[in-house]
């Protein structure tokens, strides 16, 4: 028997026990209908909407596209279905919310059936109950459904058919032949015919009439084994999507990459987007090179439990309607609503432990000492004995066991009129280092109130947070502890310094006990800087949201929305007399800083949603709108050393008494900045159906962005557009028998969007420099184009073989119009930008899914593959010097880096690609250069042409697999993930082997000096100074980026109601994240980064270890 579900809707939370005979539900419920002509389908479903009932039949025996015209005004529910099917061999019951469609049975029952009382248990396939399973005698309108436990009973004969249907599950047919209690497992329905997916500005779009790609997440794949910044859950789940998690630790921004870097000067991360309204990115982007300051990010404050779905738009035209905001993609975020029903509660409690994952290997049997330097820095030492070994690692002696404590209730109730939902969140945690800590607590309530006969809804809500970390780092010398923990000389007592401090009787204060000085590179005591350089974040953010829907028509309806997101932040930094003086801007007493931000954003939108069908054939979905988004952003920092009366006139301030007040006058930073950015549009999209086999889809949207106001600017406004086609093939075949191709779709789609300008391009204005204004500013683009995206994309979504399903997707795009500084030194400017150049992405995403059930048994597998090529085609060529007129050209354009390691663009070449700005020097003969006192020469490479490609750090590909098995009430998962291609650097491995701490230089002394070919020699000491020394030979610390990891697992059982007499269900899981690097080459985890920069991914700096995380996850559901 073919699937006898209609249409695919949520679970009902509650239904009124039925057994033995057929409740008339509904019988005084009226329905008002004005259709001509139409497919009964499209009936059903208005019925449907205006009873807030479900239509079940099965396919065969009703005949949906059987053209009816009615006309009824607040008919009854039963008449209106007599009405409807007056003089077929349909029969209709209504059971509960259920209207039962069943073909008649002419012929008279024969006298000689046995009635029987038929009972039976009806279960999915974990064994769970289904409540409200529909039961019915086939051929007649005798039916009932499960009660709470999944038990039913109804009167039959020996020899009736019983039909068994539920919302989502293939349904059944069983023949009675005795008295015998049945036992039905339902298997999931994986054939959903009218699946919808939520798209750009919380559209609703039916799947099939997509012309572009869009992956749907559901909320059990984030919170099973879940992140505190949710979005590292997405990571193997969506194909095209590159994620890398933030070193910066627990609550860090991450690195969201779909279809490749596209510009030169802007961010590449992918738009957040909550319940159709766009969420300000107000966050840096971390540290890069000394600096060590790591940063969270706006969207690692939502509460993953309050999360329903999440739609990934990888493409330019999913995204088209954000105009400006659409190029890099966009993640849509579908928040929880409360649900109709008695109150439900719902506690979750997770704990996680964590340590680090990938760490360098450190040597621990050669002691302190040098032959090249005279400080007690090194440990290039003798090889220790057992009464000087002390056996110090940082992996074990200095790093700890982390623990992540996520606590969360939520509650929903309502009436068909009114339903509310509420949620409270907790996350402390404590890193793998000492004293770095991060909470965030959540506080969320929404409400949904339908009133004026259901035509109008109002939906209202508002959120909390409150998120403060302490010690926040990411990378870095600066204020960095793992320099000192790494470096620490393997002969020395670690036991003597975990005393970090020492009381110093003269100046009467505790000052830093650290005997191995700074090497060079402003090392201190681990510990001084974790408990005495203090680096603490407080937000404050509340969020509050309104949305109002009127239905006009059935077929026309107008919805506006209202959005405030508004965050306070308060960085303190509070550095102890006896840090290192290159920290404290030179004083003996101590540094402060505070820096208070404001960011406030004001979003509103209105739409005009048009859905109606023409004739038998047509179907129009179109919408028309406008929004209006306010950004500003204030903030005042006050930054300098305490005063130590170094500078004559100034009063010396208190040590350690953190206060403005005390501060130097003539060294303070005293900052007061400030901006305003708005952002009008107006946006159209049109779909256009035909025999639900054909699609058409148009968008277009306007901007007018602040960034173009000026009475100078040549433009005022832009736009964007797109165009997609998509043809159902399967539904052109009909006979093709559904077993082998159930469904088959193919699409194409074309988009042209932008990416956020740059503030001040057009308006430039003097900046601050801490004590004086700037003289000159950036020369004015007046005639500022858009960045555009230019994409094409084509894909193919196919359901086969019953259980598989697959989707395939090409895309090409070129990024235009690239705005950036030649770096050019102008006369009278202090930069000029230019707008040319263009990049391309290209590539393809894969995905295969399959699910089948076998008994009690399930088993669910997904595998993702994406691939993307990013290449440089043009950067200027031949272009006029805004500020002079002349021409030039450019073929490479230095965007930094770390030391002589530099990302340098050059056509033909990616993003992403790395040089070397430095060699050993070589003689005639080739061999490597040694002076005439032993040392090995290095050499600077002057020439562009003669730099040394060492790779690049963009991953050729991404792949993922998923496994879900369950069985009865038990569950298991796993997910292996792999990135191929790309390359990184270590300058942490190149240090460590300088100082002789690493597990490498630790081999070759083992094995003596290093002899070259030509017969010369030199000590490891010397080597490794001399590569991974002040000036680092990248090409020696260069690492294949390729890694597979095991990357979640989670084991999981659920208590039935039924052991708690149906007060509760509890789940109860094993989860981890990390578990096991399988490949990898490089000295650190290659897909952790430091800075959502478009060019310091792949570069490790003393850069902190990604986490292991091992948890326990307890649910229970009231």
């Amino acid at each position: 028997m073919k699937e006898i579900i209609k249409h695919k809707f949520p679970y009902l939370f509650f239904l009124l026990l039925l057994s033995n005979f057929v409740v008339v539900y509904g019988q005084e419920r009226t329905v008002t209908l004005n259709m001509s002509k139409v497919p009964l389908s499209s009936v059903l479903t208005e019925i449907e909407k205006q009873t807030s009932m479900s239509v079940v039949y099965n396919i065969g025996d009703v005949d949906i596209n059987r053209i009816v015209s009615i006309k009824v005004s607040k008919e009854s529910l039963s008449n209106v279905m007599n009405i409807l099917f007056k003089g077929t061999n349909i029969s209709f019951s209504i059971v509960n919310k259920h209207i039962v469609l069943s073909t008649k049975n002419p012929q008279k029952e024969k006298k000689d059936k046995t009635p029987i009382t038929a009972s039976g248990t009806v279960a999915d396939a974990q064994g769970e109950p289904l409540i409200g399973v529909s039961v019915l005698v086939k051929g007649t309108s005798n039916g009932t459904i499960t009660d709470m436990d999944g038990n039913f009973k109804i009167q039959a004969s020996k020899g009736d058919v019983l039909e068994i249907s539920y919302v989502g599950y293939a349904s059944q047919s069983i023949t009675l032949a005795n008295a015998q209690p049945l036992k039905i497992v339902m298997g999931e329905d994986t054939q959903a015919l009218e699946e919808v997916v939520v798209t750009a500005l919380g559209i609703k779009r039916a799947t099939k009439a997509l012309s572009y790609n869009v992956q749907e997440v559901k909320a059990d794949e984030l919170t099973t084994n879940k992140d505190p910044n949710f979005v590292n859950s997405l990571n193997g789940k969506v194909a095209g999507v590159t994620i890398n998690a933030s070193s910066s630790g627990v609550g860090g921004a991450s690195k969201v990459v779909m279809r490749g870097t596209k510009s030169i000067m802007q961010s590449s991360n992918a738009l957040y987007v909550i319940d159709g309204v766009p969420m300000f990115a107000a966050t840096s982007e971390g540290s890069m090179e000394f600096g060590s300051q790591g940063t969270s990010e706006p969207i690692a404050d939502i509460n993953p439990e309050d999360i329903e779905s999440m739609s990934v738009l990888t493409g330019a035209a999913a995204a088209a309607l954000y105009g400006s905001d659409a190029a890099n993609g966009a993640i849509v975020i579908t928040t929880k609503k409360g649900k109709e029903g008695k109150l439900s509660i719902t506690v979750n409690s997770n704990t996680e432990i964590t340590n680090a994952f990938v760490l360098p290997r450190f040597q621990t049997r050669y002691g302190t000492g040098s032959q090249l330097y005279s400080g007690e820095d090194r440990s290039w030492g003798k090889h220790l004995t057992e009464k000087n070994y002390y056996g110090y690692d940082p992996g074990s002696d200095y790093f700890q066991t982390g623990i992540i404590g996520t606590e969360s209730v939520s509650f929903s109730a309502g009436t068909e009129k009114n339903q509310t939902y509420a949620s409270a969140a907790a996350v402390n945690a404590k890193g793998i280092v000492p004293n770095n800590k991060y909470d965030r607590y959540n506080f969320t309530f929404r409400n949904t109130t339908k009133f004026l006969n259901d035509k109008m809804t109002l939906d209202v809500g508002a959120s909390y947070i409150k998120q403060k970390d302490r010690n926040m780092v990411n990378q870095g010398t600066y204020n960095n502890p793992l320099v000192g923990a790494y470096l620490y000389p393997r002969g020395n007592d670690w036991g003597e310094v975990k005393l970090y401090e020492r009381y110093d009787p003269a100046r009467k204060i505790y000052t830093q006990y650290w005997p191995v000085g700074a090497a060079g590179m402003t090392m201190q005591n681990p510990y001084w800087v974790n408990y005495r350089n203090l680096r603490t974040n407080n937000k404050d953010r509340y969020m509050m949201n309104a949305s109002l829907n009127y239905q006009i028509l059935d077929w026309l309806s107008i919805s506006g929305r209202v959005r405030m997101d508004n965050s306070n932040n308060d960085y303190e930094e509070k550095f102890y007399a006896s840090t290192n003086t290159q920290l404290t801007e030179s004083s003996e007493r101590g540094l402060y800083g505070i820096t208070r931000t404001h960011d406030k954003q004001l979003y509103a939108d209105f739409l005009i949603n048009v859905n109606k069908t023409f004739g038998e054939d047509w179907n129009l979905q179109a919408n028309l709108g406008g929004s209006f988004s306010d950004i500003r952003s204030n903030s005042i920092k006050v930054r300098g050393p305490i005063a130590d009366g170094s500078i004559p006139g100034e009063q010396v301030g208190l040590t350690n008494f953190f206060a403005i007040q005390h501060l130097s006058p003539s060294k303070t930073e005293r900052t007061q900045a400030g901006w305003r950015e708005q952002t009008q549009s107006l946006f159209a999209s049109a779909e256009l159906g035909y025999r639900s086999t054909y699609f058409l889809t148009l968008t277009g949207r306007n901007d007018w962005p602040s960034q173009l106001a000026g009475p100078n600017s040549k433009n005022s406004s832009f736009f964007y557009p797109s165009v997609g086609v998509s043809v159902v093939l399967s539904e052109l075949m009909p006979n093709l028998p559904k077993d082998y191709l159930s469904y088959w779709k193919l699409r194409a789609s074309y988009a042209s969007v932008g990416v956020a300008f740059e503030r001040f391009l057009a308006n430039p204005h003097y900046s601050w420099d801490k004590t004086v204004w700037s003289s000159t500013t950036n020369y004015p683009v007046y005639d500022l184009k858009p960045e555009r995206t230019q994409s094409y994309e084509i894909g193919m979504t196919i359901r086969f073989l019953k259980n598989f399903n697959m989707d395939l997707t090409y895309y090409n795009t070129k990024t235009m119009n690239q705005t950036f500084d030649p770096q050019l030194g102008v006369s009278g400017w202090s930069s000029i930008y230019i707008q040319t150049g263009a990049v391309r992405n290209q590539g393809f995403e894969f995905s295969l899914g399959y699910k089948n059930t076998w008994n009690k048994f399930t088993w669910e597998t997904g595998y993702t593959f994406s691939a993307n090529k990013n290449k440089i085609l043009t950067l200027a060529d031949n272009v006029v010097n805004p500020a002079t007129g002349e021409r030039f050209s450019i073929n490479t354009l230095n965007m930094g880096g770390l030391g002589e390691t530099r990302f340098l663009l050059r056509e033909d070449g990616s993003m992403g690609d790395i040089y070397s700005l430095i060699d050993l020097r070589r003689d005639d003969n080739g061999a490597f250069y040694i002076d005439e006192k032993g040392n090995i020469v290095t050499q600077a490479l002057e020439k562009v042409d003669d730099y040394i490609k060492l790779g690049s750090v963009l991953p050729k590909a991404n792949m993922a697999w998923r496994n879900n098995f369950n069985w009865k009430n038990f569950r298991l998962g796993f997910m292996i993930s792999a990135r191929l291609g790309g390359v990184v650097f270590s300058r942490t491995q190149a240090i460590l082997d300088s100082f002789g701490v690493s597990e490498v230089s630790a081999d070759v002394r083992d094995r003596g000096d290093i002899i070259f070919a030509n017969g010369d020699r030199v000590t490891p000491e010397r080597w490794f100074n001399t590569i991974g020394g002040d000036k680092t030979i990248p090409q020696y610390y260069t690492y294949s980026a390729t890694n597979v990891r095991l990357q979640e697992a989670s084991f999981g059982y659920t208590f039935p109601r039924k052991m708690f007499r149906d007060v509760c269900e509890l789940s109860v899981s094993l989860v981890g994240r990390n578990l096991w690097m399988i490949y990898n080459k490089a000295p650190f985890d290659p897909e952790s980064v430091a800075s959502t920069n478009n060019f310091y991914q792949g570069i490790d700096y003393f850069m902190m270890p990604s986490q292991r995380n091992i948890g326990l996850n307890v649910s229970l559901k009231f």
